[in-house]
Formats: C-alpha cells, sequence, structure tokens
C-alpha cells in the first residue's frame, strides 16, 4: 500500500449538523493559541487571545466517542477573560468546573476532599485530553449571512443527570428527554470505570 491509495482512508463524515440537545460523551482537545498571562496561572501556550477584541479563551475541539455520531466533531470556545466584562469568565470557569465533575463523576453538591481536589488543576494544559458528558445543541446561523448551521456545546452533563451514566457508557439515549422522570439508580456490575475513578 502507498500513500496515494486512498481505499484505506477513513470515509468523510457527513457535513450536517448533529441534532439539537443530542447527548454524548466527548473527548475535548485543546488548540494552544500561545498566550499566557502567568499572574491568573495561565502557561504553557495554551490560551488564545484575540487582537481584535482583547478577549482569552480556550480554543477547544471535541470528538464525540461512541454512538451514532462517533468521531463527528464540534468546535467552541471556553471563556477566560473579556474587557467588557467578568460575564464571560464566570461563564467559562463555570464550564470547566462542570467538565471537570462529569469527567470525574463528582456531583455539583460533593463537598468531599476527593471532589474538591477534582475541581483543581495546577495548569490549563490539564484539561487537554478530558472526557465527559455533555449536550451538543445547534446555534442557528443569521438569514443571509452565507453561514450555515452549526453545532456548539453550552452545557455539561452533570453526575446527577438521569442519563449521565449511559452517556459515560456509550449508552445514551439520541437526544435529551423533554421532561426528566425521576432518576433512575443502576448498579456497576464491573466495578467503577476508569471516568469516574
Amino acid at each position: 500500500m502507498t500513500w496515494m491509495d486512498f481505499n484505506s482512508a477513513e470515509e468523510q463524515t457527513s457535513g450536517d449538523v448533529i441534532p439539537h440537545k443530542t447527548l454524548a460523551r466527548v473527548h475535548m482537545k485543546i488548540r494552544p493559541g500561545g498566550y499566557d498571562d502567568p499572574s491568573k496561572g495561565w502557561t504553557g501556550g495554551i490560551a488564545t487571545r484575540s487582537e481584535n477584541t482583547g478577549a482569552v479563551y480556550i480554543d477547544c475541539e471535541y470528538t464525540v466517542i461512541g454512538g451514532k455520531y462517533a468521531k463527528r466533531k464540534v468546535w467552541s470556545l471556553i471563556g477566560l477573560h473579556s474587557p467588557k466584562g467578568p460575564k464571560w469568565e464566570a461563564m467559562g470557569r463555570s464550564f470547566i468546573r462542570a467538565a471537570l465533575e462529569s469527567a470525574h463523576g463528582v456531583k455539583p453538591d460533593d463537598a468531599s476532599d476527593k471532589a474538591v481536589k477534582a475541581r483543581q488543576i495546577s495548569s490549563l494544559g490539564e484539561l487537554d485530553g478530558l472526557e465527559f458528558a455533555v449536550q451538543i445543541d445547534v446555534e442557528k446561523a443569521e438569514p443571509g449571512s452565507g453561514y450555515d448551521d452549526k453545532n456548539k456545546i453550552n452545557n455539561v452533563i452533570p453526575a446527577t443527570h438521569r442519563d449521565y451514566r449511559a452517556i459515560m457508557e456509550g449508552e445514551a439515549p439520541e437526544t435529551a428527554p423533554s421532561k426528566a422522570p425521576a432518576a433512575q439508580s443502576k448498579t456497576a456490575s464491573q466495578g467503577t470505570p476508569a471516568w469516574a475513578q
């Protein structure tokens, strides 16, 4: 086989957006932007700073793990700082906290030593490779803008969600239910999976 033989190349995935409110486990990869601010612990060139707005963010690529949309990718930003005010930074910090909790199977109200430690990182680089549960939404393009609708990740699925375990085990329902019934407990039959340790 030579490089010029494309029979072994992966098939191109559909350009269609993933349906609104799809639940999935994702692998987060950070696309480094080369911006550092040691006073805030942003080192290693992980963050990106916009030359136009001065906003600082993490440029993320999420790859869906398992299920109908396996290997599909979604791109989103996590806000770290905005010259316009603290709201974007607060939203970014909330998202990172939720991602860490989801990745480690920690409930939002858990104040145990294990939970406290799970919410702490020593660098932004530790977020690279994190796997957690999310809801994938569709962001509609402005009419006449010439752009297409695109997927975006705004919400992390917490360990308290009724479908959390199923999502993390690749058995998630295709989309989020409009009204979630009471949570059902599910006992792990083969010990604690790696993502919940």
